[in-house]
């Protein structure tokens, strides 16, 4: 290190106290550069040397090894160690990026461009998320379709490709916000809160010259239409996130996202459970005591056989596995099967004359007898 440095007192250049944290030297610095950047006041050669003087404080305290040898050879210094002579080389030169230097323009965030320029581009920003809706076949929910959505939204205007200025011209950085299109006001003399700058309106640049298409938005309205894939097994009312198929984002910014809320028709047939399908099917007073083997339709398959077993009570569920809806995880779920015995309305002759021989064979006894029993 260069001994001139130890006759600096580089926290005072900095206004700080010795013990001053690393987050402490670096906000100094910051403040003190944008009053003191050569770009803030072309022309001033007292800023220039100003700025360098900061530049070379920020150098060394910054670094942490730096800092600790320039606090004890300053110690020496003070104390005569070094007999006021001068020594070794190196240093932190203005602008300099080698040799323990450092690039300014990272810890001034890009506000005045790094080299040296004295505009910048404006920063990158998401685009905005989209929201639509369609509604399906219960079949293709199940199986799972593609389906054209007509988006209208803001895109980066074509005209000045999201600047805002007009052809010929550069946006500039906001006065207000220094370019970081948020601004800091006091709610209730207390609290704080950060908001967009209303000079920018949150972009960070402003335009002296606006673009004739977009008036200096850097917006256009846009009309296109998509082809979006539905994944199977999708719910009524679910909301699905398509990512990055929302607005464009601009200056490198990544898109939006669009999310899609699904309604689905009912269907004739079948119904659903969560990931299992539904259906009820009818079975003669023969068959839910007897017993019977009966076909069960499937959701665009081939039917299926259950076997219901004698003595069936109506309502019963039995379950068809593999049948129902596509689940996340690529398997099926089931189809539950739900038994709904036939009583005739209007019972033929025949029909009647077998039901009487029924009753008159059957064990007796009041199926209701337990309802009147006392006791709790």
């Amino acid at each position: 290190m260069n001994n001139e440095w130890f006759e600096k007192d580089f926290y005072k250049v900095l206004g700080i106290s010795k013990d001053a944290s690393a987050s402490d030297i670096k906000k100094a610095y910051r403040k003190l550069a944008r009053d003191h950047h050569p770009d803030a006041k072309p022309g001033d050669k007292a800023a220039e040397d100003k700025f360098k003087e900061i530049s070379e404080a920020y150098g060394v305290l910054s670094n942490a090894e730096k800092r600790k040898e320039y606090d004890e050879q300053r110690a020496m210094f003070s104390s005569g160690g070094f007999g006021g002579g001068r020594t070794g080389t190196g240093g932190f030169g203005y602008g300099q990026s080698g040799g323990g230097g450092f690039d300014f323009s990272d810890l001034l965030g890009g506000v005045f461009g790094g080299g040296g320029a004295r505009t910048r581009s404006a920063p990158a920003r998401r685009g905005a998320d989209l929201e639509s809706e369609t509604t399906l076949a219960f079949e293709d929910a199940i199986s799972g379709t593609t389906v054209s959505l007509r988006m209208s939204s803001d895109e980066p205007c074509p005209t000045c490709h999201g600047t805002g200025a007009k052809a010929g011209t550069v946006p500039r950085v906001c006065p207000r916000c220094e370019g970081s299109g948020m601004q800091t006001s006091a709610s209730g003399g207390v609290f704080t809160m950060t908001e967009p700058c209303d000079v920018c309106r949150g972009r960070g640049l402003v335009v002296d010259e606006a673009c004739d298409t977009c008036h200096g938005s850097g917006r256009a309205a846009s009309s296109r239409t998509m082809q979006v894939r539905i994944p199977a097994g999708v719910k009524d009312g679910q909301r699905i996130r398509l990512k990055g198929k929302g607005t464009k984002g601009e200056n490198g910014g990544p898109n939006g996202d669009l999310y899609v809320t699904v309604h689905v028709k009912p269907h004739r047939v079948f119904g659903r459970k969560g990931d299992n399908l539904t259906v009820t099917v009818p079975v003669t007073f023969d068959e839910a005591v007897l017993g019977a083997e009966i076909a069960v339709p499937t959701l665009g398959g081939a039917p299926v056989r259950i076997k219901v077993p004698a003595g069936t009570p109506n309502g019963r569920t039995f379950r068809a596995r593999g049948k129902g809806a596509p689940r996340k995880d690529g398997t099926k779920a089931d189809l539950l099967v739900t038994v709904e015995v036939q009583v005739p309305t209007a019972p033929t002759e025949g029909e009647r004359a077998a039901v009487e021989s029924y009753r008159d064979a059957r064990d007796g006894g009041d199926p209701r007898a337990t309802l009147f029993a006392g006791g709790a």
